[in-house]
């Protein structure tokens, strides 16, 4: 009866009961959207105040910019390494399955004015805008946008400051501050008991407006995809179990209830608070958790690389187009740059695929076309492999750093200490902090003479 109460189980049957919706009742499945948007638009509202407070708190503890700056730099460098070994791994897979051989479509019949209500006439930022609009017009303008790495770049700002106070301002900030994220959490908690209904409607909309029939056409290139995946994460397993001891499989089991409702609700986001909790509660420190996963949502989308690279390639097979060497090396040199400005954008692949095509100039853009219809069915793919990939890479991070519990990361993750006991350890540090705080105020209000 346990196991039924549990959010990963309630998860897993709104997700089958949506899928057979959408199928048996498409109509009424494609007017559910607003069930998974609703809950989707609920997590993200929290998600802008969550980082600044954990970012925050985590460097006031570590104390220096010069560790704040390391802890970015290792993480830039890891993600480039991830996403550079994803985009390879997409375009071998592609070459060795060549999923879009004898499709022989011919580019002058494709409507391509799909991709334009996809991607609401939206395009990539140049590196020089994407590095610009990191910084916000105001303090309160970024978290009004809720645009993460502005927020990113606020906190550290905020937290490298308040490190440097020496006064008993800084005390009485930081309690505040993780008084306030124990709240936050609290409410996230209230919005997750609503997750098995925003992915009962997720699911039943994707269904039901996209139709289970698109996995027929394309299936050799969904299965292109997916295998890509499945291989990319096990040499994320693998690179994770050797630098840190990290075991993975245990890993996908701690946080099986968030993986199933970023794949029910196809977005990684939804689950970024509840994830940088587990990490924390796993023996990642909390600064490094803090800059190196929201972080990530922007510079190391795994999942996308896979499929970026993989679908340029198909679409060029699909069309009977063979691309040369030099063509290959320049879709990966592109896909380098225009990868990691995806975040936030909408159609963020198609206008991906579409600045690739014109780089390439082998294909006409309008073949991008082709993958409207099966690009919905890749975003469980992506999802997962982006959540394990932003995962993986915090707690590299912190091995790297020197900040990550390794003792615990092996009993949490085995269930040595479990949920509950996380709970009460969770419960015991807001209390003694709600403690230390009425002390403080105690003491502020006997002045000198009475003492």
């Amino acid at each position: 009866m346990s196991f039924m109460k549990s959010l990963f189980f309630q998860i897993i049957v709104a997700v089958i009961i949506g899928i057979g919706v959408g199928i048996l009742w498409p109509d009424l499945g494609s007017l559910l959207q607003p069930l998974g948007t609703g809950f989707i638009k609920l997590i993200k509202m929290i998600i802008a105040p969550l980082i600044f407070m954990v970012i925050v708190t985590g460097i006031a503890k570590i104390g220096d910019l010069k560790s704040v700056g390391r802890i970015g730099l290792k993480a830039i460098v890891w993600f480039e390494i991830a996403t550079t070994v994803a985009l390879v791994l997409g375009l071998g897979t592609a070459n060795l399955l060549r999923p879009g051989a004898g499709m022989n479509v011919d580019p002058s019949t494709i409507d391509a004015s799909g991709i334009e209500a996809k991607t609401n006439g939206s395009e990539l930022p140049h590196t020089v805008d994407f590095i610009m609009n990191i910084i916000p017009t105001s303090v309160v303008d970024a978290f009004a946008q809720n645009a993460l790495l502005q927020v990113l770049l606020v906190a550290c700002l905020f937290g490298v400051a308040l490190a440097a106070t020496e006064s008993k301002a800084k005390e009485n900030v930081l309690t505040l501050i993780e008084n306030l994220l124990g709240i936050v959490f609290r409410i996230i908690g209230y919005i997750m008991k609503l997750a098995p209904i925003g992915a009962f409607g997720a699911m039943a909309y994707t269904v039901g407006a996209y139709g289970a029939s698109t996995l027929s056409s394309f299936g050799l290139l969904i299965l292109a995809c997916y295998g890509a995946a499945l291989l990319f994460l096990v040499m994320l397993a693998l690179a994770a179990w050797w630098i840190t001891g990290l075991n993975f499989l245990q890993f996908v089991k701690y946080t099986r209830s968030e993986v199933m409702l970023a794949i029910g609700t196809g977005s990684s986001e939804v689950v970024m608070p509840r994830m940088m909790d587990k990490l924390t509660k796993a023996g990642c420190d909390r600064a490094v958790v803090g800059l190196v996963v929201p972080t990530g949502y922007s510079f190391n989308l795994d999942g996308a690389s896979i499929y970026l690279s993989l679908a340029t390639v198909f679409v060029a097979q699909a069309v009977g187009i063979e691309l040369t060497l030099m063509q290959q090396i320049t879709i990966l040199l592109v896909l380098m740059l225009s990868s990691k400005g995806m975040a936030g954008v909408p159609g963020s692949a198609f206008l991906a695929l579409s600045a690739t095509a014109v780089a390439v100039n082998a294909f006409p853009v309008a073949a991008v076309a082709l993958l409207l219809g099966a690009d919905r069915f890749m975003d469980t793919m992506r999802v997962f492999t982006n959540l394990m990939g932003n995962c993986v890479a915090a707690f590299v991070v912190a091995k790297w750093e020197g900040l990550l519990d390794q003792k615990r990361m092996r009993a949490v993750l085995s269930g040595e200490i479990s949920a509950a006991e996380l709970e009460r350890e969770e419960q015991a540090a807001l209390s003694l902090l709600k403690l230390n705080m009425q002390e403080k105020q105690g003491k502020a209000v006997v002045s000198p003479e009475m003492s």
